[in-house]
């Protein structure tokens, strides 16, 4: 919805899922620590067999994450690089925002919803086991934690249609942010 107000998403997840492709520094380095199991018949990473190991293995979940994050970084810095000397407004999303504590950010948004939500929206929507999905729920910062970080707060336990005034409202936040000239601050979301 922000995208649909102007913003250009710069989304950690979909980045996350780049730097793992074959051929990336950060495949190789997964695959060395982890092993061929993580590997699909086609050469991929094979996701499932990945996360059944992390989610299952606190010390694995950080080996992954010390491989990744810092080749996500490196490319949302690219990214955001971009942008520098224009008037785009760029909001970095960032799931583990919490986890990565990622400095020099202008403000945080938080998109909140209850554990009960957010599962039943992993199984429906995702294709989840409800195990696995309060599985990565549970290995992810708290709803408490997340929401001591936010500068601004979107209650996401309704409708589509419930998020469109609250987004406005978001995007009047941000535009506050380029108003004051601070526009080459990062928001991250």
């Amino acid at each position: 919805m922000l995208e649909e107000r102007g913003a250009i998403i710069v989304d950690a997840d979909v980045i996350a899922r780049e730097v793992v492709d074959q051929g990336e520094p950060a495949y190789a380095a997964v695959v060395e620590r982890f092993g061929q199991g993580v590997v699909a018949p086609d050469g991929s990473l094979d996701r499932a067999a990945l996360a059944n190991i992390v989610f299952n293995d606190d010390e694995a979940r950080v080996a992954l994450n010390g491989i990744i994050h810092p080749a996500v970084g490196v490319r949302m810095a690219e990214v955001m690089q971009e942008h520098t000397d224009t008037a785009d407004v760029v909001v970095l999303d960032v799931p583990l925002l919490v986890e990565s504590r990622r400095p020099g950010i202008a403000g945080i948004i938080v998109v909140d919803c209850p554990e009960d939500i957010a599962v039943r929206r992993l199984v429906d929507q995702r294709g989840f086991d409800e195990q696995d999905a309060r599985s990565r729920i549970a290995a992810q910062a708290s709803r408490d934690e997340r929401k001591a970080v936010a500068d601004f707060l979107i209650d996401n336990s309704g409708s589509l249609d419930d998020l469109v005034p609250q987004v406005d409202d978001a995007w009047k936040w941000i535009q506050s942010f380029v108003t004051a000239g601070t526009a080459g601050d990062r928001l991250d979301g």
